[in-house]
């Protein structure tokens, strides 16, 4: 065995103790996710009641996603730099140490909303760290053959806590005071944490050479970063059509509730002969659409998808564009409801071939800059999609854009179905 092979095999995940490391790392991080998604929906909500100001709901936006878009590039050199679990592990520290400052502010009586705000940009930046991190860390704890699956039940088990964490935060607000949340999202962090570096193990790595710590060097990583994905023709495409994607979803995603207000405002929706209203049935679509992604990401890690997983996106793009093109014509609730399911399973079953693709295909030292560029994709896609979709709808019915834009993302997958360049990467995953 040369030392290639050697380094190959001390660098790849052991197939007996992937499943109980991944499951370990998932659990973890899931339980650290529900914690800042309690965090998160209790400062918008605290800051909308207590400013009732449209001014400061666009600065809590800002301060939420701007400094996670600012700092993801040098979180993308950290992560192919140094250990990904510690990096992981010092971001959710610091979070958790920003929140529990706050909390004891807050348990003191210093309850100004300024505070939070502090709080939103600490929490995005440390958000801005992870996120590269984590998706550079799950090659290492998978084996490729098995990328797809773990992407897959990663995902349900996040649409499970997207789904829960509202309900829970507004029950927890209503019966305990802000700090309360605050705390309970220290505990699951120092959950996390605990099982990350204490429980999960990940193979060794070879110390890389000492590559600077300059502001020059790491804009040097930078600029090798989007070398790396110029020269690499599947990562930008991939890229690209992730943004498209982004951008064709919105009205999907965030104006289906205005639809439904607008569809099917004036009628009582009756289940078992009790008469719902306008709130119930804006609620019915969100729990639908949020079991639908967890189901689609269930399904992912159970079956893993075509052997070619770029032929699983296409098949995603043409299910979940076909259902939110009957979105814009149903003119039945139930019929309404039930495409919102579909359309939230197949959505998640997009993403999980997706990540795969791109674990299996980057290489190990480029792949913290690689997924810090595809979240900062995400993270400029999504307000664009609705600084077009959300002013367009006011002139033009929902029912056409989401109708259109639901034909215009059918069409997309005839692109991954029939791009060589993607079909090469989706084979090798």
């Amino acid at each position: 065995m040369n030392e290639n092979e050697e380094s190959a095999l001390q660098n790849s995940p052991r197939e007996s103790n992937w499943k109980r490391n991944a499951a370990l790392f998932m659990v973890g991080q899931s339980a650290s996710l529900f914690g800042s998604m309690l965090v998160n929906y209790a400062i918008m909500w605290s800051v909308t009641l207590e400013t009732k100001s449209g001014i400061m709901a666009m600065i809590f936006t800002i301060a939420s996603t701007l400094p996670m878009f600012l700092i993801s590039p040098f979180g993308g050199v950290w992560a192919d730099r140094y250990n990904k679990k510690l990096l992981i592990t010092i971001a959710d520290a610091s979070i958790a140490a920003v929140t529990l400052v706050m909390a004891v502010l807050f348990s003191f009586g210093f309850n100004n909303p300024a505070l939070l705000l502090v709080c939103a940009v600490a929490r995005s930046l440390g958000q801005g760290v992870q996120t590269p991190a984590i998706n550079a860390l799950i090659p290492e704890l998978a084996p490729q053959e098995h990328l797809t699956r773990v992407n897959g039940v990663n995902g349900a088990i996040q649409s499970f806590v997207m789904f829960a964490s509202p309900m829970a935060a507004g029950a927890l607000m209503a019966a305990a005071p802000l700090q309360t949340l605050l705390y309970i999202d220290v505990v699951t962090a120092a959950f996390g944490i605990a099982i990350l570096l204490f429980l999960v193990k990940t193979p060794r790595r070879e110390p890389k050479p000492d590559a600077g710590a300059g502001a020059g060097a790491y804009f040097r990583d930078i600029r090798d970063g989007l070398s790396y994905i110029g020269k690499h023709l599947f990562v930008k495409k991939l890229i690209l059509l992730s943004a498209v994607f982004n951008v064709l979803v919105m009205p999907t995603a965030a104006l289906t509730p205005l639809q439904t207000a607008r569809n099917f405002g004036d009628e009582t929706w009756r289940v078992f002969s009790f008469g719902f209203g306008p709130e119930q049935r804006l609620a019915a679509i969100e729990v639908v659409f949020f079991v639908g992604m967890a189901l689609g990401g269930a399904v992912m890690g159970a079956w893993g998808g075509f052997k070619n997983k770029t032929r699983t996106m296409a098949f995603s793009t043409f299910t979940f564009g076909f259902f939110a093109a009957a979105l814009g014509v149903a003119s039945n609730f139930w019929f309404y409801l039930l495409c919102m399911g579909l359309v939230g399973l197949f959505m998640s079953m997009f993403s999980a071939p997706m990540m795969a693709t791109m674990q299996a295909n980057v290489e190990s030292e480029y792949m913290g800059r690689v997924f810090s560029a595809l979240a900062m994709t995400s993270s400029l896609t999504a307000p664009l999609g609705m600084a077009i979709w959300g002013p367009l709808g006011d002139v033009v019915s929902l029912n056409w854009i989401i109708l259109g834009t639901g034909i215009s993302l059918f069409a997309l997958g005839f692109v991954f179905l029939f791009d060589k360049v993607l079909l090469e990467a989706g084979g090798k995953a």
